[in-house]
């Protein structure tokens, strides 16, 4: 497998890493203010997700995969709200441990990812069709 072909399959499994890191983040965002529907019960709890490289024996190539998608451990921070339906005996509802500043940070962080992955796909198809040019003419 020649070296453009590789740079191609590379980056393809970087896109779909990061897409997937896109929907978890996302997933996160959206559930940032979901609370339980029980008295002291457990809120969403955020999720994070790990990469791994793998070598692709066939290209020689180090291809990302998602090795996990975990749940975050941290503490939930506690809010009091005494008339809210999740809060416990003393009023406090344990709230999502969703940072926002945090999943806007690894968003961006994504997206750059991402549209470096794309650039890598596009420069090398571009690279690949030039080659087909320059046989074409000879």
């Amino acid at each position: 497998m020649d070296a453009l072909t590789t740079a191609v399959k590379v980056a393809g499994t970087g896109l779909g890493a990061q897409s997937e890191r896109m929907r978890v983040v996302s997933e996160n965002l959206a559930n940032a203010q979901s609370t339980s529907d029980i008295p002291g019960g457990d809120p969403y709890q955020r999720k994070t997700i790990s990469f791994a490289a793998e070598l692709d024996r066939e290209s020689g190539g180090s291809m990302v995969n998602i090795s996990a998608i975990a749940r975050d451990s941290t503490a939930f921070p506690l809010e009091y709200q005494p008339g809210h339906e999740a809060a416990d005996e003393n009023g406090y509802v344990k709230m999502p441990n969703v940072n926002m500043l945090v999943e806007m940070a690894d968003m961006r962080e994504a997206n750059r990812g991402y549209e470096a992955n794309l650039q890598v796909m596009k420069q090398a198809r571009e690279l690949i069709s030039m080659t087909i040019d320059l046989l074409r003419s000879t």
